[in-house]
């Protein structure tokens, strides 16, 4: 086991779930939950506070501002709280309230936006905050992992190679999309190296990200009210969309399973297992998707009956036959 002193030293970056075991399925899934900021974010905190350090950006009287949903923040708020920073998020009622106590206990302050803009969503109330922040004190720095290229090119360092080298034959990779760093970090690595890999973007119904009409989305991590700056869409080659009631049934059947995982992986695993379904039913196919986090945060949310029933109704929770490949 390795020895640490700062807790951002330990990820665990080869962990794969076969689906097979849980859902019939033909799939593996890439778990980036086991690290001390609990998600696959602790990856992008890291490289974009490292980039503001090297570049002088970063100093003893910054306030790191950030706007996010919850896994993020709760990885600078770790890093921080490590390197002694003052970290401020801006967030917003979706966020999960033991995500912001954990942010809470590590020092940072969170703000909380309870409106929405009219036409941008939380999203875009939530940004239109962090610039009268920054507009307000010039010691506020906003990383903005929305246009920060060090989100995706943390990806592209680490996320994607590794899965290349664990599944040297992959045919079709599957990524949800948020601020959309995760997928552009791995199609811009799968692309450059010139594998015939197949990268499909999951995204929520509502996300406007992809180009659809945006809806109300209770979910956090996945899906925008404004579109990403990092988004190239030339590196996807397919996207998929996937109701939040889905997200929700199979985020259970995986409990079911004994793996409790959060609502991205939900999202992006029903998003799969549909995609395989129709493109590669009966066929062989080397499949992986990514796990940004784990279940815990989510046990007030989609993991509480109560919760799911008010705002999907009573029958979310009637498990039917999921599509499998």
């Amino acid at each position: 086991m390795p020895v640490i002193s700062v807790p951002e030293d330990f990820h665990t970056d080869d962990l794969y779930v076969d689906l097979r075991s849980v859902l019939d399925a033909p799939l593996y899934l890439k778990c980036e939950g086991f690290n001390f900021a609990g998600s696959i974010k602790l990856k992008a905190a890291r490289s974009m506070i490292a980039d503001a350090e090297r570049n002088g950006l970063l100093t003893a009287d910054s306030v790191i501002v950030e706007s996010s949903s919850g896994n993020l923040g709760v990885a600078l708020s770790m890093i921080a709280a490590s390197r002694g920073y003052q970290f401020l998020c801006v967030t917003d009622t979706r966020c999960n309230l033991n995500t912001r106590r954990l942010m809470e206990a590590m020092g940072a302050r969170v703000h909380t936006i309870t409106e929405p803009d009219p036409e941008a969503g939380f999203l875009g109330a939530r940004l239109d905050h962090v610039r009268q922040l920054c507009a307000s004190d010039n010691r506020h720095l906003w990383l903005n992992q929305y246009a920060n290229p060090c989100n995706w090119q943390a990806h592209y360092r680490s996320t994607a190679p590794s899965i290349a080298e664990r599944f040297p034959d992959l045919d079709v990779l599957f990524v949800g999309a948020g601020t959309t760093g995760t997928l552009m970090g791995c199609a811009r690595y799968f692309k450059d190296s010139g594998r015939p890999v197949t990268v499909v973007a999951v995204d929520s119904v509502g996300s406007v990200t992809f180009g659809g009409p945006p809806a109300p989305r209770m979910i956090p991590g996945l899906g925008s009210g404004v579109r990403p700056p990092l988004l190239d869409r030339s590196f996807v080659d397919e996207v998929v969309l996937v109701p939040e009631i889905d997200t929700i049934r199979v985020a259970h059947r995986l409990a079911a399973g004994g793996f409790l995982f959060g609502g991205s992986t939900g999202t992006v695993v029903s998003g799969a297992l549909g995609w395989l379904a129709e493109h590669r039913g009966g066929g062989r196919c080397t499949a992986v998707a990514i796990s940004p986090d784990l279940g815990e945060r989510y046990l007030d949310s989609i993991y509480q009956s109560n919760w799911v029933s008010d705002i999907y109704g009573a029958h979310a929770l009637e498990l039917g036959p999921l599509r499998t490949g």
